[in-house]
């Protein structure tokens, strides 16, 4: 079951904590053509904890975003209870969050935008061969299309960071089974993408 979020306060943080965040780490969004209506699930590289905040920044406030996150963020009192309150979603990362995925799911099909990060943690560099196959499969399942979105991996304070978003695109539907070596070929596809937003536009 989902927990219950308050949008209002979603709306509150994005008014009042967006600017103190962008007066210290600004951003210019690139591709903002490519920002659909309704559900999606946006896939970005990671490589600090404010990757999140900048996306939903990034997005606007009319963008609720619900961000992946591990599970031990939701075990420290205050921040479990700001998180929940935003709408995010824990997963822990030691077992295959059933929970996780429901709730990703729910979101999902309420025409709502879910944030997941392939690499599975925080990376300062491309590592293809650590590349979850999570996010592709719940594209899949969901029915929904993936937002590719890369965001710089170095974020020097009082300097634009560009936030580039990609082309959407669906995981196709097979009629049989694909293999698990598939899904992971997916996924560094995806992560290929993400990264070539960033080469080819920074």
């Amino acid at each position: 079951m989902v927990e219950k979020y308050s949008k209002n306060f979603y709306s509150w943080c994005y008014k009042y904590v967006g600017p103190v965040i962008t007066l210290f780490r600004p951003i210019e969004l690139i591709g903002k053509e490519n920002l659909i209506e309704g559900a999606a699930l946006v896939c970005s590289n990671h490589s600090a904890m404010i990757d999140p905040f900048l996306i939903g920044i990034a997005f606007g406030d009319e963008n609720h975003i619900h961000v992946i996150a591990k599970i031990e963020l939701f075990r420290i009192p205050v921040i479990s209870f700001l998180l929940k309150k935003m709408g995010m979603i824990s997963v822990d990362r030691s077992i295959n969050d059933v929970n996780s995925v429901k709730n990703s799911l729910t979101y999902l099909k309420n025409g709502e935008k879910v944030v997941i990060f392939p690499e599975g943690t925080r990376r300062m560099k491309l590592d293809v061969a650590a590349v979850k196959s999570g996010a592709v499969k719940l594209a899949e399942r969901a029915k929904v299309p993936i937002l590719p979105v890369f965001v710089p991996r170095k974020k020097p304070y009082f300097k634009k960071s560009k936030i580039v978003i990609g082309k959407p695109y669906f995981i196709e539907k097979l009629k049989e089974k694909r293999h698990p070596d598939d899904y992971h070929k997916l996924a560094e596809e995806l992560m290929y993408n993400i990264q070539s937003l960033g080469t080819e536009k920074l």
